[in-house]
Order: C-alpha cells, then structure tokens, then sequence
C-alpha cells in the first residue's frame, strides 16, 4: 500500500464534510482505533457511510434517532470484508475522537489518524479486516515517522469511561506480533 498526497491508493476515496485542518504545525503522531456499527451489531449497508458524508436519513430505523446531529468522520472504514474507505485525507482533521487526552495532550483529533474498522465491542473482528489494517499500519508507520514513535491505541484509551471502542474482540497481539504496539496513554 501506498500514501500520495495523503491519501490511501488502495482505499475508495470519499471526502467527508465533517473535518477541517489541522493545527498549524501539528504533526500526525498517533493511530486511534474504533469499532463502529449502525445499529450497533449489525453489519454491511451505507449507514456508516451517510453517517460520515452527512446524508444519512434518521427515520429509517429508531436507533438513528438517538445520533441525530452528530457530526463525526474518520480517516479510514475498514470493512468486514477488507476494503477500505477513505473519508479525510491524513493531513486534514477528522471528526472521530472527541474529547479525549493522550499523555497529556488533548484533542486528539488534532494530532492523530482514526480508523474505524466496521465491527462491535463484543464481535470479533474478521481476518480481512486485519489484513487490511496491518498494510495499513505498515503504510502510515512508513510515511508518518512520527505515528511509528507513539503507535497505536484505542477510543477507549484516549476517552476512558466515555468510550469503549474497539472494544474486547480487537486482538491487540495480532497487532503487536506485527510490530504495531499498542500504545500507554498516560491519562491526566
């Protein structure tokens, strides 16, 4: 896999409205994992999808009705099958963290790249899906040296007690046998 322009080659490019830039001067230094759903536990369909891109129409189910409003994004979905989609370029501020704090540093949508992988906290996760995510990790490691020094961590660890995504089904060692160790957040 490769980045040009901040961008994945490999992925379908989309460009969510739900992002902005980043901080002047900010370097992209961390890889935040999700796990994301719609309803939650069920997979497949475009809900994800319109949820990012702002056209998601809420009365078709009566979950929808409690994300109203929300506008969120990531950089990356990864399907259950694989494939990747790509809704914000690297260099630009995705909606997909929060309120959240890394070793310190708060909002993390300024320094990080989210990735959703389509899934639930208590779903195992498919073996396409890590496929896909480990050439990505090797991507982003390769091309942001600074994501490869602080690594990677989950919604979880950056908004404890608000979030628990990706939850206890991401296999965290398929990850690290790969050398893409989950990270200490060292919370405040």
């Amino acid at each position: 896999m490769k980045i040009t322009n901040h961008k994945l080659e490999n992925a379908q490019q989309w460009l969510s409205p739900n992002h902005n830039e980043r901080p002047a001067e900010c370097e992209i230094s961390l890889v935040v994992m999700h796990g994301i759903s719609l309803p939650p536990g069920e997979f497949g369909g475009s809900w994800v999808h319109e949820l990012f891109m702002n056209t998601l129409d809420f009365e078709q189910h009566p979950y929808l009705q409690q994300i109203r409003g929300i506008e969120v994004s990531a950089h990356l979905l990864i399907r259950r099958d694989g494939e990747l989609h790509q809704y914000v370029p690297f260099d630009k501020r995705a909606w997909h963290a929060g309120l959240s704090v890394f070793c310190g540093r708060e909002k993390c949508n300024d320094f990080s790249i989210g990735i959703e992988m389509e899934g639930a906290d208590d779903v195992p996760y498919t073996e396409q899906q890590y496929d896909s995510l480990l050439k990505v990790l090797r991507a982003l490691y390769d091309h942001y040296p600074e994501v490869a020094a602080s690594g990677v961590v989950g919604h979880c660890d950056i908004a404890p007690g608000r979030k628990t995504d990706p939850g206890p089904s991401f296999d965290w060692l398929r990850l690290a046998t790969h050398g893409f160790v989950r990270a200490t957040a060292e919370l405040e």
